[in-house]
Parts: structure tokens; C-alpha cells; sequence
């Protein structure tokens, strides 16, 4: 197969971790060649196909000097986006104006016959903090609101809280508010822009020392172990990214009820891999742009992930 993956830039990859390059790997095991841009590589015009302009690369099997690149910007040659097996859209978030931008031209590239993973309509419809509302059974107590008075009405309902933007990755932007109150109101503010953005509001799970357990779902099914990304020192978040430590785990049976109940729904909307994040028994996200913590799991379990996706990948094609 002839594999386009949209991503960050190739340079700035941690092959130790990323998850797109352990995809990369697998499929290049398997002798499936590979293609790779950026969102800002992609366009459309009148008479056309979508075409992004693209470097065709191989793997090196190097830790380091990881790929070479048959082209070079700004030389990297036009590929129509339909005249490839599949394209994988793995750029991290922010899901920013120009990701949403993005999504739009990978859609009119599936009209034109493209088979896009995730689906660009379903990476619209289903934005990582607010698509947990539709599945109110599996989460804790949760506010979106751009009202201050309402955020603090929710706190002296549930008087440990945590407050985060919409539009945050990584443990970014995330404060926790406890019974006394302190800041609450400048946090608010900073948030919502007073009154300007919408925010998220959720009381604070203390099962978060336990870990922000990351559940990988394959084409609907789960992988059988989740990475718990546990805090560290005096850190509220977990994100590996906020130098929370990874530790996997089998999945308790809450975990696997939800992503069970989950998995089929939105493996139907054209979701192939989704990444949703549980604390104690509460769904708090639904990652869907470019999930990750393949390698951390593979490398403490032996579970290969990067095959099962690639083996869901192959079939989803057939």
C-alpha cells in the first residue's frame, strides 16, 4: 500500500515514544511505502484534485537520523490524495482554525475518493473535550459554560474542582480549585477570557494519583491494556507531556464497560483509533486527532499496538 501520513515535521519526532513512527515502522515492515506533509502542504484548486505536496521516505532503522527523504522542501513533489491507498491525518492539536481548515480539504478529498483515518468529518463532530457529553452515563460531574457565575455555582456544589480550556493539550491550561476557593475567580477569567471563551468545569477525581489512564480503541475494539499516566510530586496532571509517569496496566472491567460501549459507536462514524482517557471510573476525554502511548505500552507489555492498528488499518482497506 501506498501509505500519506499528515504529521508534524519529521524532525521534531521522539522515536522513542511517538506513536506515528511506530505505525511508520510496522507499515514499512510489512514493504507498504510511505509518504508524508504537513496540513500547510495540502490544497485544492478549481480543475483539480486535492494534492498535497509530499516526501516519499524510508526508515534508516537509526535511533536518531531515523528517515531519509527522497525530497527536500521546497521541492517535495504534488501527490493527489485519492491516488494513494490511505491517508492517516496525525497532526497533534491544537484543533486550531487551521486543523479545522485542514479537515475541510481531506472531506472534499474523500468526495473525490480518498480514504482519509480518521475521517475528517468525524474529527470535526467530535471535538476531545466535548464529545464526552454525549455519553453522560460514563462521566463525573462536568460544566461547559463560558458564565463565571455558573462556575461558581458548580464550586460550591462540588468544592474541589478542575477548571481546563477546550482547546488545550497535554495538561495544558488545567487548574484545580479546592474548597477554599483561592483564585478562583482570576482563573475564571483567564479562561474564559472574561466571558469571551467557553471552558470546561469537572470535580476534581482524587483517583487521578492512580493515573489518567490512556485506552487505546482499534477499530472499535480495545486495546487490553491502558497506559496510567500517574502525577508526579506536587502535579495535579498526568500527561506525560506535564511529566506524569507512564505505567500500563490490564484494563479493570470499568474501563473495558466503556470503551466496549464506546468502541462500535464511533468505529462507525469512521473513527479507526480513538484514545479515551478514564480516571477512577469516569470518562473524562475522547482523543481522536493523533492518540498515542503505542510504544509505552508495547515496550512495558509486549502487546504489539502498532500491529493491531496496521492490521485494522490493512483491513479497513480491503
Amino acid at each position: 500500500m501506498r501509505l500519506l501520513f499528515i504529521a508534524d515535521p519529521l524532525e521534531t519526532f521522539k522515536t522513542h515514544k511517538d506513536s506515528t513512527f511506530a505505525m511508520m515502522r510496522e507499515a514499512a515492515a510489512r514493504g507498504h511505502t510511505l509518504m508524508c506533509c504537513g496540513p500547510q502542504d495540502v490544497r485544492w484548486q478549481r480543475g483539480e484534485k486535492v494534492t498535497a505536496f509530499v516526501r516519499d521516505i524510508t526508515l534508516t532503522g537509526d535511533a536518531d537520523d531515523w528517515f531519509r527523504a527522497a525530497q527536500q522542501p521546497p521541492d517535495e513533489r504534488p501527490q493527489v490524495l485519492a491516488e494513494v491507498d490511505a491517508v492517516l491525518m496525525r497532526k497533534d492539536p491544537p484543533f486550531d482554525p487551521e486543523y479545522f481548515y485542514a479537515t475541510h480539504l481531506l472531506s472534499q478529498a474523500v468526495r473525490e475518493g480518498a480514504r482519509v483515518f480518521n475521517d475528517p468529518a468525524a474529527l470535526r463532530n467530535h471535538p476531545e473535550k466535548l464529545a464526552i457529553l454525549e455519553f453522560p452515563q460514563f462521566i463525573g460531574p462536568t460544566l461547559v459554560t463560558r458564565d463565571a457565575a455558573d462556575v461558581r455555582r458548580f464550586h460550591a456544589e462540588h468544592r474541589d474542582i478542575i477548571l481546563k480550556p477546550l482547546d488545550g493539550m497535554g495538561g495544558m491550561g488545567i487548574f484545580r480549585v479546592g474548597p477554599d476557593g483561592l483564585n478562583l475567580g482570576s482563573i475564571t477569567e483567564t479562561l474564559n477570557a472574561d466571558g469571551a471563551q467557553t471552558l470546561m468545569v469537572q470535580r476534581y477525581l482524587p483517583e487521578i494519583v492512580q493515573g489518567d489512564k490512556r485506552i487505546l480503541v482499534i477499530g472499535g475494539v480495545p486495546v487490553p491494556y491502558c497506559l496510567a499516566r500517574i502525577p508526579q510530586g506536587s502535579e495535579i496532571r498526568g500527561n506525560l507531556a506535564a511529566g506524569g509517569k507512564g505505567v500500563a496496566q490490564p484494563l479493570s472491567d470499568r474501563d473495558r464497560e466503556i470503551a466496549t460501549s464506546l468502541g462500535p459507536i464511533l468505529a462507525a462514524r469512521g473513527l479507526l483509533l480513538v484514545g479515551l482517557d478514564v480516571i477512577g471510573d469516569s470518562l473524562t476525554e475522547i482523543n481522536v486527532t493523533s492518540p498515542t502511548c503505542f510504544q509505552e505500552i508495547t515496550q512495558q507489555t509486549g502487546f504489539d499496538v502498532a500491529k493491531v492498528f496496521i492490521d485494522a488499518l490493512e483491513a479497513a482497506l480491503r
